[in-house]
């Protein structure tokens, strides 16, 4: 087995929730393919929709020298990946979190479960020699664009949280983190939501004003 780098990063700033990016969103994508010129990614992975395709294909053209295959996955798409009961959550929270899921439908809730699994088995965890292939770099590098709440799931995950606690971790547009998944060793989060890569007016862009720190 072979250690896994995942980095995770949230589409670029988008003009609605089914156009592609801003102006402002391919430079953010510009400046993370920029960031990420020295890292020896093997693959780019990303949701179907255009805010997502687009910065993968962006991000891509900046990132190396060499064309990388550029794959959709519907895993890495957007969608709610645990809908939490009553039961599972703080009770002191509880009845400000739920109304916030309320529209989800079962249909949507365990479609986005399934999917939620697919997108761990698939990107996550040490490198199997099943996967290994000849010749390829090692460790693996990968990159999933994709959505907050993918994001915040696997962040989630790596931690060995309940799983609710996707909710409350808000990743920005363009924003970087990776996880590092090693042979018998727990799974690392080596950074999470950096934007240092980015302009000062580019950072905290799809953030609810009360997260914005700076």
């Amino acid at each position: 087995m072979q250690d896994r780098y995942l980095y995770l990063a949230r589409h670029a700033e988008a003009v609605s929730e089914d156009g592609g990016l801003t102006a402002a969103g391919r430079r953010q994508a510009v400046l993370l393919g920029r960031r990420l010129r020295d890292v020896p990614l093997t693959a780019v992975h990303h949701g179907p929709l255009p805010r997502a395709a687009e910065t993968a294909r962006i991000v891509e053209e900046q990132a190396t020298g060499q064309r990388l295959p550029v794959r959709a996955c519907e895993a890495a798409g957007d969608y709610v990946p645990h809908v939490p009961d009553r039961a599972e959550l703080p009770a002191d929270i509880a009845d400000a979190l739920l109304p916030r899921l309320a529209s989800i439908s079962p249909a949507e809730r365990t479609r986005g479960e399934e999917l939620a699994r697919q997108a761990e088995a698939d990107f996550t965890g040490p490198v199997t020699e099943l996967e290994l292939e000849p010749g390829a770099p090692r460790p693996r590098h990968e990159l999933v664009v994709t959505h907050a709440f993918l994001v915040a799931w696997l962040v989630r995950a790596a931690l060995d949280a309940p799983a609710w606690r996707w909710m409350g971790l808000n990743p920005a547009n363009a924003a970087l983190t990776v996880i590092r998944y090693a042979p018998t060793r727990p799974a690392s989060v080596l950074v999470y939501n950096d934007t240092s890569h980015l302009a000062d007016e580019l950072r905290w862009t799809g953030f609810p004003d009360p997260l914005r720190i700076a």
